[in-house]
């Protein structure tokens, strides 16, 4: 008997009944009256005693509340009940739509477990889906923002959804070419959002995922969805808990599951996302009051201690809807006649392989489609896997060119069409900050300005500007042409003022007794380049570059304090593959680069100058052999040559946490710049472990030989001349890096100690 059917009878009146007709009359009474109860419920519940009733599924929002969703289909399958028909909202649509795709509850429960929440909600793009173009912005930039007619702006949503995006159509790859959702294996309906109107909108056709996506796009967080020309954002905004949907399917019963937030009162009003669930629950409140008296077995997982983004707290909110679920277990039960109980099979999930046929592009101008394609890095008539589609998305979403990406697949013959539909980002420039400091260059504000569509398609400007306490800049401008050959052109201007170690001066080609020598050392390179990626993944270029540079000491007791002053001009070639997962504290991946510059022509300023050549390679990888442990070995070599090389241009090791100049590079356990040679072999071992989420402790060290000519004999393969260890921390920080080594060498008397702060530039 549920709260909507409640008969009483007074102790008065039974009293009189016994006084009026006695005893037996009494029992006749009693016995007629509990069994015209139980005929009108039993005509309630069940329209015909010889039909099974039908089922229906409401399945509330609620953020990571909405977990407990996975709890109450563990308890509904354990039962024996087959669901019908299933309506969800937000959360509740993401669940209820992959219910209704096939999955049972268990395998829904193991798909969560092994989402990274972190990634959705941040729209995660793998580092490996950025050129190296966007790669160098990625460990340049703390902050990103639209800038147009002459106003700085904001995002329009933390998150594109784009990682949300692929995750669904992938796991909903059975039914892909299913457009009607009452033909899914349980028909299904979700609710979103008009952002323009404030109507509601029933998704129960089209895209699945995209229609999943639609109705769970919490508003600031992710992205309005567009959908036959309406915005769509979160559909409980006007509707969280779809039971007259549900019923007009032909739902003779309802199971409805509530875990949307009550009001908060004001000292619970802490933070922006609170406040926004707060004014989205103003309305649906008094709303779910009388859906509430509309369904037949009501669940409401006491989750109260959790928020909608509790995601890590997720195992304990679906145990939460277990418990709520067992509270009604027996109104479960009665559902189930013996012969009708129910087990859902887990579902066989479709081959990753896909066959595209054709690729079928929605309107661009800003950009070709051979710039698509090329990102893409699949054409038409590919064979691929769902991984592959989805790097191709990640590749278009890390360009920042489109505000809107979606796509869909439709079945053609035996194969699939990918509908791609791509809206061009109507903000053109950007401004982006970032902050460093290290032991080199000191202090700086990093400025940029970047625009794009400037003169050409696909075209990219970009210039920094780095004020401090030294001054620096970096223009660029590049035009990606996808498969085919990209090419650009660099100006960049680098300087620092330090007073280096005696043993420097090979460097320097000056011999001094002195403590220390102060320098300035001033740099400024122009390079026109071209490049293109081979086999989809390595990076091959060349190009021209002419260089200034003015390298002067006042310590030095000589009239002209100048070292150098002279012009040098080059041809350069190169060629690189970067997999790692991250620039810094990479837990897997590989790193390989190999250069080749040739020195033709200079002023001369010295007068020593001949034509040389340098070249140089690194390879290096990191592996996980726990969950958080970590190992990155990285080996490197250069040489020289040529009769003479230029000392200015020969490789120089020490010091830590500067982006690398010419030949300068790391080396722990010596101070900066304070080993030198024109050939060199280098070797470092990191072992890392992140104790707390980006929160890392490592140990590193790093041997090397440096030497002229070092190569011209066996000495190379030798125990190493220079070796150095580092013990460190550091911290994953939203303006980059923060970190703190302690270096020493047993070669000398002394430690350093070095600080990083932000994005290296």
């Amino acid at each position: 008997m549920t709260h909507k059917q409640q008969f009483s009878i007074s102790p008065f009146r039974i009293s009189l009944l016994n006084n009026c007709f006695g005893a037996r009359l009494n029992i006749f009474l009693l016995f007629a009256l509990f069994s015209c109860c139980s005929l009108l419920y039993s005509q309630t519940k069940i329209p015909s005693t010889d039909k099974k009733p039908k089922i229906g599924l409401v399945l509330s929002g609620g953020g990571a509340k909405g977990f407990a969703h996975i709890g109450v289909l563990k308890v509904i399958e354990e039962a024996g009940i087959k669901v019908d028909y299933i309506g969800g909202t937000s959360m509740g649509a993401v669940i209820g739509g992959l219910y209704a795709s096939g999955y049972n509850a268990a395998q829904i429960d193991s798909i969560f477990q092994k989402t990274n929440f972190d990634d959705l909600i941040n729209d995660y793009i793998p580092r490996a889906s950025k050129n190296f173009y966007e790669k160098r912005n990625d460990a340049l930039y703390a902050i990103t923002l639209p800038f147009s007619q002459m106003r700085i702006g904001i995002p329009q949503a933390l998150s594109k959804g784009i990682y949300n995006y692929n995750l669904l159509s992938s796991l909903t790859r059975n039914v892909r070419h299913i457009q009607d959702f009452n033909n899914l294996p349980t028909p299904f309906l979700c609710i979103g959002t008009d952002i323009e109107t404030g109507k509601q909108v029933l998704l129960n056709k089209g895209n699945l995922a995209q229609a999943i996506m639609a109705s769970s796009s919490f508003p600031s967080l992710f992205s309005p969805v567009e959908i036959d020309g309406q915005l769509l954002v979160d559909g409980g905004v006007v509707n969280n808990y779809p039971i007259d949907e549900i019923k007009k399917l032909g739902a003779d019963i309802i199971i409805g599951v509530d875990v949307q937030d009550d009001l908060l009162k004001r000292k619970n009003l802490k933070d922006a996302t609170k406040i926004l669930v707060q004014i989205t629950n103003l309305q649906s409140i008094e709303k779910m009051k009388r859906k509430i008296g509309d369904t037949d077995i009501y669940i409401k997982p006491d989750i109260r201690d959790y928020g909608v983004v509790s995601f890590d707290k997720g195992e304990e909110i679906i145990r939460k809807g277990e418990e709520a679920s067992f509270v009604v277990y027996e109104k479960l039960k009665a559902l189930v006649k013996p012969d009708d109980f129910y087990t859902k099979p887990p579902l066989k999930v479709a081959s990753d392989t896909l066959e595209i046929k054709d690729i079928n592009y929605s309107k661009i101008e800003g950009y070709t489609k051979e710039y698509i394609t090329g990102k893409l890095r699949f054409k038409a008539n590919s064979t691929i896997s769902y991984l592959d589609l989805q790097t191709g998305i990640n590749n278009l979403n890390a360009t920042d060119n489109f505000s809107v990406i979606s796509y869909s697949l439709s079945k053609n013959e035996e194969k699939d069409d990918l509908n791609l539909t791509l809206v061009e980002n109507p903000t053109q420039t950007f401004l982006k900050f970032g902050l460093h400091y290290d032991g080199l260059y000191k202090s700086g504000l990093l400025l940029n300005i970047t625009r794009k569509k400037t003169f050409l398609k696909n075209d990219n400007l970009s210039f920094d500007v780095v004020l401090g306490d030294n001054f620096r800049y970096t223009f660029d401008y590049y035009i990606e042409n996808g498969f085919n050959i990209s090419w650009g052109f660099q100006s960049k201007l680098s300087r620092f003022n330090r007073n280096i170690t005696p043993n420097i001066s090979s460097v320097l080609n000056y011999d001094n007794d002195d403590n220390l020598i102060n320098t300035d050392y001033l740099d400024v390179t122009n390079r026109a380049y071209f490049q293109s990626l081979f086999l989809n993944k390595i990076l091959i270029g060349g190009g021209a570059e002419f260089q200034y540079l003015n390298i002067s000491s006042q310590t030095i007791n000589s009239v002209d304090s100048n070292i150098d002053k002279s012009n040098y001009f080059s041809l350069f070639g190169y060629a690189v593959f970067d997999s790692y997962n991250k620039k810094n504290f990479p837990s897997k991946g590989w790193f390989f680069s190999g250069d080749f510059q040739t020195y033709l022509a200079s002023s001369n300023y010295t007068g020593q100058f001949n034509p040389f050549s340098i070249a140089k390679g690194k390879i290096g990888g990191a592996f996980t052999f726990f969950k958080k442990l970590s190992l990155h070995i990285e080996s490197e070599a250069g040489f020289a040559i040529g009769k003479q090389s230029v000392p200015f241009f020969n490789f120089a090791l020490g010091g830590y946490g500067y982006a690398p100049t010419n030949n300068f590079n790391y080396f722990y356990g010596y101070d900066f710049i304070s080993l030198a040679a024109d050939s060199y072999i280098k070797s470092v071992i990191t072992l890392d472990y992140e104790f707390l989420r980006k929160n890392h402790v490592n140990f590193s060290a790093n041997y090397a030989n440096i030497k002229d000519n070092l190569f011209d004999s066996v000495e190379w393969i030798s125990l190493p001349d220079y070796s150095g260890y580092a013990v460190g921390y550091g911290l994953e920080s939203r303006i980059g890096p923060i970190e703190i080594k302690y270096t020493w060498s047993p070669e000398l008397s002394k430690g350093y100690t070095w600080f990083k702060i932000g994005y290296e530039f």
